[in-house]
């Protein structure tokens, strides 16, 4: 049988190490080699036993004491010891109190009979793209478990009380001992006769049948924020599920589903979108209406913009949803619409002007006179367009 290591080297702490640091070293050691966290590897199994059973000798004052005397032969017999054993230890209240944020449980005070939360309730409401981006209010109907006028909440019927669980003695939990390796392990559960309430109702509320709490549909308008996104979550403070032993309750969490929008697309804080110009716009430059979530602005396109250009409205995008005073910015890609059903006179236009930006022009005339016939050109062809 291999020897046994020295259990601070186990934990990785001094011998000088106090109660916190021992108990700090444990956690980190039991999370890195759980058995949940690797499934079938025998060497993280047993090193994870090595580590509790550290934990169980240096976090007791006693053990740790005859084994600072001895050593491990202080829980072998030979040195006069009884020999390792769990049974006078609560490794309840220990995995309680190391794992608690590990596991999902509480701490230590989740073996004992104390006020918990209740539980949230979540709803999910459908918003339109523009609500999204201004805020909204939107009114929600859900069921709510109010307190009970007969019985105030216990459950009990008017003039009887609820009595102490006689399984937990009040406490909420049970403790189950059993067999291991190390010797008699004990596990802390939730006692089931008071279901974790440590108190028991003989007599029920006839208002309530013993609930303490009566279902019924209320209404709640809810303020949706300026900027929320898609599947992101609205808080709403003590509208979920009772809290229990004079917990508080819990919350009511809207989820925000938001609807597409036909016109523009999102991208965390920014938008994005097309708007269509004319051939004669993007040859000659000129103003354009476009959509924005705030209305149509005018825009002033420059001369000879090709399509697939993309211009930026800085702060017509998304507000944050923590500062309204900061927004995205707007992008919008400029699409040139080819002209359809040209008259023949427009055609002819067109090819003239087609032969004039291709070179074709004699070399007489110079650079000002083809710029001043360019223009002549696209002034006839605007008028041709703007008649059809």
């Amino acid at each position: 049988m291999a020897e046994k290591r020295d259990y601070y080297e186990v934990l990785g702490v001094s011998k000088t190490a106090t109660e916190d640091e021992i108990k700090k070293a444990f956690r980190t050691t039991a999370k890195k080699y759980h058995p949940d966290m690797h499934p079938g590897d025998k060497e993280c199994e047993e090193k994870f036993k090595e580590a509790q059973e550290a934990y169980a000798v240096l976090s007791d004052p006693d053990k740790r004491r005859q084994y600072d005397q001895f050593g491990h032969a202080a829980f072998d017999g030979s040195a006069g010891g009884g020999g390792f054993d769990f049974s006078g230890m609560d490794m309840g209240d220990i995995f309680g109190d190391i794992f608690g944020d590990f596991f999902g449980g509480g701490s230590r005070r989740g073996t004992s009979n104390g006020p918990s939360k209740g539980a949230n309730v979540r709803l999910s409401v459908r918003i339109t793209f523009d609500e999204a981006i201004h805020g909204c209010s939107k009114e929600l109907e859900f069921a709510y478990k109010e307190e009970c006028g007969a019985c105030h909440g216990t459950g009990a019927k008017p003039g009887t009380s609820p009595e102490t669980c006689s399984k937990c003695g009040g406490k909420g939990k049970v403790v189950y001992s059993q067999q291991s390796l190390f010797g008699m392990m004990q596990n802390v559960q939730t006692c089931p006769d008071c279901g974790g309430s440590g108190k028991v109702v003989r007599e029920k509320c006839p208002n309530c049948h013993g609930n303490g709490y009566i279902a019924k549909r209320i209404r709640k308008t809810v303020d949706i924020p300026a900027g929320i996104d898609n599947g992101q979550c609205v808080r709403v403070r003590d509208y979920g599920e009772p809290g229990t032993n004079g917990g508080p309750r819990g919350d009511l969490l809207v989820e925000v589903i938001v609807s597409r929008s036909p016109q523009f697309e999102r991208q965390d804080m920014n938008i994005f979108s097309n708007a269509s110009i004319s051939f004669a716009i993007a040859a000659l430059g000129g103003d354009i209406r476009i959509k924005t979530v705030d209305g149509d602005i005018i825009y002033t396109v420059a001369p000879g913009t090709q399509t697939g250009t993309r211009i930026r409205l800085k702060g017509k995008g998304v507000p944050s949803i923590r500062n309204k005073a900061v927004r995205g910015d707007h992008y919008v890609t400029l699409v040139v619409s080819t002209p359809t059903g040209l008259s023949k006179e427009a055609k002819e236009e067109l090819r003239k002007f087609d032969e004039l930006t291709g070179g074709t022009l004699s070399k007489e005339g110079g650079a000002q006179t083809t710029k001043e016939k360019k223009k002549g050109f696209m002034d006839k062809i605007k008028e041709s367009f703007d008649e059809h």
